[in-house]
């Protein structure tokens, strides 16, 4: 089943995907993506080179992107700057 994102639902994706401090794991709670339709958005949406310079630093000791292997120090998963986003579901509760 595919679902159907509008336009700034994609951007946030995108915006909390590049974040280092933002798991995969937010991204599901926020908009029930798993990890491998993030990686699909990010390899439809950017361009080429962007996506590769993306999937290297996220595979490349960026542990915060998974809360398992995330250090302890690190607990929230919300940007500094989330509430001044408009189309953010979470910060509107």
């Amino acid at each position: 089943m595919e679902k159907i994102l509008n336009s700034e639902d994609t951007d946030r994706i995108i915006q909390m995907a590049w974040e280092d401090k933002t798991p995969f794991s937010a991204i599901k709670y926020q908009f029930g993506l798993s990890e491998s339709e993030v990686k699909d958005i990010m390899m439809k949406t950017l361009k080429r080179r962007s996506y590769i310079l993306w999937r290297k630093r996220v595979n490349s000791g960026k542990s915060s992107k998974h809360l398992k292997k995330r250090s302890s120090e690190m607990k929230k998963f919300k940007s500094n700057h989330q509430r001044l986003i408009t189309f953010n579901k979470l910060s509107k509760r």
